[in-house]
């Protein structure tokens, strides 16, 4: 007779929840969905076309953008599978297997996309505290090196929480409230001691997320002190609006993921939907406005898109 501590996680699979407590909106919740998806896609899809056709875009700024998109897209694409299939054809039924695989792809975009804002928050650092020595710093060299060297540092920290999860027997039932696999979500359900995994998931939240939130707000304490050494008002606002891109990037990026650890963790007699609503901000904001953003603030993107969506008339 099979023990209860085998483990059983090569036959589980996995019930996806969504929103059944809106079930009489989920059309409308679908289409709007829907919509970010479309959204996200399309204009990162864009921001990397751009990015290529303009040469005056060649600039290790516009690189770590492209950067940008791509994970961005990468988070979109690792979603959409699941919530295409819970939300539009009433599949909440994935494998164990496909389940981890979508948690691994989700947060390793996520912790490259942190790995990215603290790149492009040292080139702003270098660009308006020691600007002579830009060129040297952000050769095309160092620009892939430090792009590399993103992807492994996300791939090596998010590696491992496949393994840990797959060693333990998952012998409840299965249900994830989100519409997506989530290593918060999924450390709740297996039968055995999951401390290795709840400590391991808070250490590289803190390693990372942590360790680049407060180097990124090091790098702006340096720029702000940096803009307020300059005499005229209208070159500090010049410069600080060279950031304004990235601040924003950066706020919609680190205020719903800080949200969305701090409510798993500390939040466990929170509402469902609190969780639900968190996660979604969290994976679909980000993507979605990031393109908006820079294409706003952006004059070469703008006026790139300008030329390509209203072509004057003959």
């Amino acid at each position: 007779m099979r023990s209860l501590g085998t483990n059983l996680s090569s036959t589980t699979s996995f019930t996806l929840m969504g929103f059944p407590e809106l079930e009489s909106l989920e059309h409308w919740l679908a289409a709007l969905l829907l919509l970010l998806y479309a959204v996200s896609i399309l204009g990162n899809t864009l921001i990397l076309f751009i990015i290529k056709e303009e040469q005056s875009l060649h600039q290790p700024m516009y690189y770590f953008l492209s950067l940008l998109s791509v994970t961005d897209l990468g988070v979109s694409f690792s979603t959409l599978p699941t919530v295409l299939a819970s939300m539009c054809f009433h599949a909440p039924e994935t494998a164990f297997d496909a389940c981890l695989a979508q948690m691994f792809f989700i947060h390793f975009f996520s912790w490259a996309e942190s790995g990215i804002l603290l790149a492009m928050s040292f080139d702003r650092y270098v660009a308006i505290c020691n600007p002579l020595r830009y060129s040297s710093v952000f050769t095309d060299v160092h620009v892939a090196h430090m792009g590399i060297s993103i992807i492994i540092r996300s791939f090596c920290m998010v590696f491992p929480l496949p393994f840990l999860l797959k060693r333990l027997p998952f012998c409840k039932v299965n249900v994830l409230i989100h519409s997506y696999c989530l290593h918060p979500d999924m450390i709740h359900l297996p039968c055995g001691d999951t401390t290795i995994n709840s400590m391991y998931g808070l250490f590289i939240v803190i390693s990372a997320f942590g360790i680049d939130s407060v180097l990124i707000l090091l790098s702006y304490v340096l720029i702000l002190r940096s803009v307020l050494a300059i005499a005229s008002q209208e070159e500090r606002l010049k410069t600080l609006n060279t950031c304004v891109s990235h601040i924003c990037a950066v706020l919609i990026f680190y205020v719903p993921m800080v949200s969305v650890s701090m409510v798993h963790r500390f939040g466990k007699h929170a509402p469902e939907y609190v969780h639900k609503f968190m996660s979604l901000v969290y994976l679909f904001v980000p993507p979605m406005l990031n393109p908006i953003i820079y294409s706003i603030k952006t004059k070469e993107i703008r006026k790139r898109l300008h030329k390509m969506f209203f072509v004057p008339k003959l």
